[in-house]
């Protein structure tokens, strides 16, 4: 009787263990798996008006935040059962190398040396890089005028030192933690100019339109794209699908618009989703 009973819960474990890993929809710590016990961590910017912000109340908004509720809705956990965590470029890598995050969507250009330690769905945006400056400063005409002066930028991404390799071999990098620093630096004459995407320099124009202004001659082509832990092409595949139905749906049209389109900013065309 104890060896019937004993094969009894032998068989009760292994039939609980087999709905538990078919209940994950996925290998442990995929991202399927995380949404399939309802809630994702997901890295997004706190200080980019338009893509993503958090508000004096504690509230998230912009247009990253919007496509990544979208996709996470679409692996099925809802907007309440998200945690956001503040994805600054020089820790986006390892927030996803270290599962600290399930996925980054943070204005993350996609590019091939992130693709080394990362891997991207979509893109989801397209954008070029461009330059913020004062109103009343019109000797900055695009990146080659930059040449004496001081170019502003964060840890961890490439757009000034390209500047300084393609158009302006005598400018002056400065850095700072995060982009509301470069703009308090140039709104106090600190630094002359602000380089990072275009989309982004449209918020911060937009807060401050009688102070600062977008040259507006993007010098670069660049897409942004949802960073993901290496390894996961099932989750790749069900976040591309995601964006394509948002894409598809109208749903990426009235976000974009409803985000971005205050600034005055031209907004591109839903970009195709590319096979990885």
């Amino acid at each position: 009787m104890r060896r019937r009973g004993l094969v009894r819960i032998t068989a009760a474990l292994a039939a609980l263990t087999f709905v538990a890993s078919c209940g994950s929809k996925g290998p442990a710590g995929s991202l399927s798996a995380d949404a399939g016990q309802g809630h994702l961590t997901i890295g997004i910017r706190f200080d980019q008006p338009g893509l993503g912000e958090r508000t004096l109340n504690g509230e998230f908004k912009g247009f990253d935040v919007d496509v990544a509720k979208y996709v996470a809705n679409e692996l099925g956990v809802s907007p309440e059962n998200i945690t956001w965590k503040e994805a600054q470029p020089t820790y986006r890598e390892t927030l996803l190398t270290s599962a600290k995050v399930d996925m980054v969507v943070a204005a993350y250009t996609i590019s091939d040396e992130r693709k080394k330690l990362v891997d991207f769905a979509g893109p989801y945006f397209t954008l070029g890089q461009d330059l913020l400056v004062r109103l009343d400063d019109p000797s900055i005409t695009g990146p080659q005028s930059l040449n004496g002066k001081k170019l502003c930028t964060v840890p961890n991404t490439t757009s000034a030192q390209a500047v300084k390799d393609k158009f302006a071999h005598e400018v002056a990098l400065v850095e700072y933690p995060r982009y509301t620093d470069c703009i308090t630096a140039l709104l106090a004459g600190i630094v002359d100019a602000v380089t990072t995407g275009d989309v982004i320099l449209a918020g911060y124009a937009a807060q401050n339109p009688e102070l600062l202004r977008i040259v507006g001659k993007p010098f670069t082509n660049d897409a942004y794209g949802i960073g993901l832990r290496k390894g996961d092409p099932d989750g790749m595949a069900k976040v591309d699908a995601a964006l394509q139905k948002m894409i598809t749906s109208g749903a990426w049209r009235t976000s974009a618009q409803a985000n971005l389109g205050a600034s005055g900013y031209q907004l591109p065309s839903p970009p195709a989703i590319t096979e990885h």
